[in-house]
């Protein structure tokens, strides 16, 4: 029997990296998965064929996360087409890295609304569906900048940071209803962004973590598998760290 096998999961962000590691995981187990993209088009037509190849039902949908009607009516479709919504991974995050000096009204509005209120969006629109069903797992994708700061960061550590309370807090609401609510904080993590960079730099970075290298997206999807299934049903309110023992 797969982990996640009769559920459906929606990850918003999953064209590329961490939340596509996450869809393809996520299906690997057995989860139905609906995915939202906004740039990569092609990247989401790619990666919604690639699932279904596994055997499950998968739909990529264009939508931005941190409006808040596209958010609620994109709920609203998920459960129309999928007949139940188990998982909701809010994975969609940018960055816009500023020393505060330099760093513009809209680099800071901008990160905390694509950041930060997309999951008030999102997690809001999943209350009804997820109460109604008595149960439900959600996942918010933080940072370990969320937990000890970053200079140059302070827009994006922010939102980070507030993630954390906001997924703490929503676990005491819906606790009651059967609904868990939890998040993980990746260090780290290789992807096509950090490949563009020095590898010197990577290096030193990967020699101060603890297990001496960078971590990669499945190790991230590895714990949204755990936190998404019932190995996980007395687990709420935590933030998980996948960082290799960076922040230890």
């Amino acid at each position: 029997m797969k982990l996640l096998q009769n559920k459906t999961a929606l990850i918003t962000g999953a064209s590329k990296g961490i939340g596509r590691a996450i869809a393809i995981k996520f299906a690997e187990q057995g989860a139905n998965v609906a995915f939202t993209f906004l740039s990569s088009v092609e990247q989401g037509l790619a990666l919604e064929n690639e699932l279904a190849a596994k055997g499950v039902k998968a739909k990529g949908y264009k939508s931005d996360a941190s409006d808040f009607a596209q958010a609620d009516k994109l709920v609203a479709d998920v459960v129309t087409e999928f007949g139940t919504l188990d998982i909701l991974v809010n994975n969609a995050g940018i960055t816009m890295d500023n020393l505060l000096l330099r760093m513009t009204e809209e680099a800071w509005d901008k990160i905390i609304n694509v950041n930060l209120k997309s999951c008030f969006n999102t997690v809001k629109a999943v209350c009804k569906p997820m109460m109604k069903q008595k149960g439900g797992s959600i996942i918010n994708m933080t940072s370990v900048v969320g937990l000890k700061g970053n200079a140059g960061q302070a827009n994006y550590a922010a939102s980070k940071a507030g993630i954390i309370g906001f997924t703490k807090s929503i676990a005491l609401e819906l606790g009651s209803r059967g609904i868990r609510s939890n998040a993980i904080a990746p260090g780290f993590i290789e992807t096509e962004m950090t490949g563009k960079l020095d590898e010197k730099t990577v290096q030193t970075w990967r020699d101060a973590i603890p297990l001496k290298r960078g971590g990669k997206p499945e190790d991230v999807a590895n714990a949204c598998v755990f936190l998404a299934s019932d190995m996980s049903t007395y687990v709420t309110g935590q933030v998980i760290q996948v960082d290799g023992g960076m922040l230890t």
